[in-house]
């Protein structure tokens, strides 16, 4: 029987209203016009409440079969590279594009390998962040979330510190946070900062991970870094005289893998990669062409034994 009709379009959205929508489009198979008699609400409101819904993560939508050519793909990066996994998103969008598709990828891996008794150390990013949107882990157990870098100053929607918390409030987790500056003004204040104003506890903790979570950015004239909002444009061009090619937790890589001789490296408040490296399992997730050779770089550093990319870094890195 339908409900009767609701007259005041400012009372429909709430959340209990949208799911209820939401699962009656996409578990009961209903059309919107039958939704919409069931609710008493107009088909355009329907559609506007399923696509609040997925704006709000409150639904999810994804493929489970990647496709033949993305699995071929995963096989050849695994056998090349050594890797436990790889997994490879369809697509060969823009830096925005590819980060949420990756991001997606990276987000449903981590809801099913967070595992209780661990501790997690986590970088930063745009694909990191857009994972997010897929986390929905169930709570864990004695689980520890670590923050490998410092935070920016500036309230902002990709921040690392932002990002651990979130992950750990996720899984019900407790969280260490590097409470510093992502870049000081000296070695000396990174030194004292650490040794001296309590942080030496989340260093030590980094040294023993479980699992770390990291992405890395391409540097250059055109590259894509986040890296590019806090460097000086002065920064920006020696390290790519240097022969940086890869920022990975703001910790600036050749093409070898190998950090490039920079100043720079004294002044981030960051745990060194050769640290993260300590893993049980390293997780790096980035994607785009572009990022390939970074993408390589930050593999060859770390050892990482999951790979999460896209087909265009994937054809690439092949």
């Amino acid at each position: 029987m339908a409900k009767l009709t609701r007259s005041n379009p400012g009372l429909l959205d709430t959340r209990s209203l949208r799911i209820r929508a939401a699962w009656l489009y996409y578990n009961r198979g209903l059309t919107q016009k039958d939704i919409a008699e069931t609710l008493g609400i107009s088909r355009s409101t329907i559609i506007r409440m399923l696509d609040e819904a997925q704006k709000r993560g409150e639904v999810q939508i994804w493929i489970n079969e990647a496709p033949d050519e993305c699995t071929e793909l995963e096989l050849r990066l695994e056998e090349k590279y050594g890797l436990d996994e790889a997994i490879v998103v369809p697509g060969e969008g823009n830096a925005e594009d590819t980060a949420r598709d990756v991001g997606a990828a990276l987000g449903r891996f981590l809801s099913d390998v967070i595992a209780d008794n661990s501790s997690i150390g986590v970088g930063w990013g745009r694909t990191l962040n857009a994972s997010l949107t897929t986390f929905k882990p169930a709570i864990r157990q004695n689980v520890q979330v670590v923050s490998l870098l410092g935070g920016l100053l500036e309230a902002t929607p990709i921040n690392p510190i932002e990002y651990s918390w979130r992950v750990a409030s996720s899984v019900g987790a407790d969280c260490l946070l590097l409470l510093a500056p992502l870049v000081v003004d000296s070695h000396d204040t990174k030194k004292r900062l650490i040794e001296k104003c309590g942080l030496q506890k989340l260093f030590e903790t980094a040294q023993t991970l479980d699992l770390a979570i990291i992405s890395c950015g391409d540097i250059g004239a055109a590259g894509s870094s986040l890296s590019r909002n806090f460097l000086s444009k002065e920064d920006q061009a020696s390290l790519t005289a240097a022969g940086a090619v890869s920022d990975a937790l703001c910790q600036f890589l050749d093409e070898n893998g190998r950090t490039v001789d920079h100043p720079i490296h004294d002044r981030v408040m960051s745990v060194d990669l050769d640290v993260v490296s300590k893993a049980k399992h390293i997780i790096l997730a980035s994607g785009g062409k572009a990022r390939a050779t970074a993408i390589r770089a930050t593999m060859l550093r770390t050892k990482c034994h999951t790979l999460v990319t896209d087909e265009a870094a994937a054809r690439e890195l092949l």
